[in-house]
């Protein structure tokens, strides 16, 4: 089947370069720490700038739904990555805290992360990358304006 109209190829070719770029990053991920997957790694990044957020923002962040985050972080607190802790001030909540094995991990991951995006950007000009910013921009304003 080929579908060459630009307006519906150009998603197939966005939801392959998400997939191709996290399949070769997780595998240069795994070089350097075999047990963490790139959305693991992106929970221990947002919670090393923002300690203070919950496992709903986090969620928010990576694009999971609260049942999938809850999976992950139940998976980091037996690999003892984090730590997870009732919030006193808010039962209802909990304090999720990054061990030493997870601050080890961030300390492999931002050379790993850089040349991942350095590989994947290759020959592409700072024009070309606005201007994709742009256009997927419109896109989620599109998307979520006006439901």
């Amino acid at each position: 089947m080929s579908i060459e109209i630009p307006t519906q190829v150009v998603f197939y070719k966005v939801e392959r370069a998400i997939k191709e770029y996290r399949k070769y990053a997780q595998k240069k991920i795994s070089e350097k720490v075999q047990d963490i997957t790139v959305d693991q790694g992106l929970i221990l990044l947002f919670l090393k700038h923002y300690p203070e957020l919950s496992q709903k923002e986090i969620a928010a962040l990576v694009f999971k739904d609260n049942a999938s985050m809850t999976r992950m972080i139940d998976l980091m607190v037996k690999k003892e990555y984090l730590v997870r802790s009732t919030n006193e001030e808010d039962r209802r909540r909990y304090n999720i805290e990054i061990t030493d094995k997870g601050k080890t991990v961030l300390e492999k991951l931002p050379p790993v992360i850089l040349e991942n995006r350095k590989k994947a950007l290759a020959g592409i000009s700072i024009d070309e990358i606005e201007q994709v910013e742009k256009v997927l921009d419109k896109i989620i304003i599109n998307c979520t304006t006006n439901q």
